[in-house]
């Protein structure tokens, strides 16, 4: 039996690999880029025969923003739209993630039929949004970035662009980092006072109980400060040097026979069969510097902003240690619903339970205990599992009884 390759060797390998990827890396996100000139709308939601257009925002550091505004054939006919609700995506996803599967089985389709005015939010650097009004996606100025400023800056935008064309408070949808860009967000007054109510799936603000083996072996080889230390800033999945980095780990240090386990949990309840389609959307670029911050998390058990390292935190921070995003600062009044699962390996119940004792409302609650951390995105059965649940709770708000 051939032993495993030692972590030495594993990260010098992985070392002389990744000094040819920035190339590597840009090629691939121009391809990406090149590809999505039609749209998200002309890909997925127009062939299913859901009006949808496409809009564009900046933020205040100058991304451009993608976002598509999605309707059912009947509301479209009756000529009136129902309360807006944005979709905010996980790592390494994008507004594609809410409409992978049939209009019965995918979340912004339902939202749709059920006459909510469905907004899709895309952060930057994914394929969907627009690059930025002077850096170029090669540019390492371009990567510089934390799901920090998805929330203070991304999330802060797409609100006051709905906000303002809908004249109504948005519901917010967010899974995975996008409630960590959730509930980041809900902290400052001047984002959350932009919201009605917030649907949360796998909810995360802490980490610190992550047991994927796959994202903890990577943590504890340091693979986010290695590769930032040598000048990589955009993590591309979908290009050659992605591909060799995952197939390296998997080869002695992780058991990847059933990869997407090793990252998320066990899935109890999501088509399989789907993946190969799945993979012409997913993964969409991140930043080094996201994973980064992700990894910190798990590292202090933290929810804060980035830790730049003592010297850079006084010039950045004007203090040590950087501050902390404080959960009892999410008004009492905002109403939250939040579904999660037992076998979710990233939003951990413990982890969890964490974030509820350090909210001062009280959210609806939806466990179930065999959904793994994808299956709240990708069950054949999410319709009547979670997303009825979701749906019923955004329709007690008295003012949306029409919808």
């Amino acid at each position: 039996m051939e032993k495993p390759l030692p972590v030495a060797v594993v990260l010098l390998l992985l070392l002389t690999l990744i000094l040819f990827s920035a190339v590597d890396s840009a090629t691939a996100f121009v391809a990406l880029r090149s590809s999505s000139v039609t749209g998200l709308c002309a890909h997925l939601i127009d062939p299913a025969g859901y009006p949808c257009s496409e809009h564009s925002t900046q933020t205040e550091d100058g991304y451009l923003l993608g976002l598509q505004r999605v309707s059912s054939p009947a509301g479209i006919l009756k000529g009136a739209r129902g309360p807006p609700v944005l979709l905010l995506h996980g790592l390494f996803m994008a507004g594609d993630a809410w409409f992978m599967d049939s209009p019965n089985e995918s979340l912004g389709f339902i939202l749709a039929d059920c006459g909510f005015d469905v907004w899709v939010g895309n952060v930057r650097g994914t394929r969907w949004s627009y690059g930025h009004v002077s850096l170029s996606e090669k540019d390492k100025e371009f990567w510089d970035w934390s799901w920090q400023e998805l929330a203070l800056f991304d999330l802060a935008e797409m609100l006051r662009y709905v906000k303002n064309i809908t004249n109504s408070k948005v519901f917010v949808v967010g899974h995975s980092q996008g409630t960590i860009m959730s509930f980041a967000a809900f902290t400052q007054p001047d984002i959350v006072n932009m919201v009605e109510a917030a649907a949360l799936l796998c909810p995360i603000s802490y980490l610190d109980h992550v047991t994927a083996p796959f994202v903890l072996r990577i943590v504890h080889m340091r693979l986010d400060q290695v590769i930032i230390a040598l000048g990589i800033h955009q993590l591309n999945f979908k290009s050659d040097i992605g591909t060799s980095i995952v197939d390296m780990i998997c080869d002695g240090l992780v058991d990847c026979s059933d990869f997407l386990t090793s990252i998320t949990g066990t899935n109890c309840c999501f088509n399989s069969s789907r993946i190969d389609f799945y993979l012409e959307y997913e993964p969409h670029p991140s930043s080094s510097k996201n994973l980064n911050h992700l990894f910190q998390m798990i590292r202090k058990g933290t929810f804060a902003k980035y830790d730049y390292g003592i010297l850079k935190n006084l010039k950045e921070y004007g203090q040590l240690k950087p501050p902390k995003f404080d959960l009892s600062h999410i008004p009492k009044s905002l109403p939250l619903w939040m579904g999660y699962g037992g076998n979710d390996a990233l939003a951990d119940v413990a982890d969890v339970e964490h974030t509820l004792k350090e909210l001062e409302s009280k959210p609806e609650l939806l466990y179930i205990e065999d959904y793994g951390h994808i299956d709240f995105l990708l069950s054949v059965k999410a319709k009547e599992d979670v997303y009825d649940n979701m749906v019923e709770f955004f329709r007690s708000f008295s003012k949306f009884n029409s919808v």
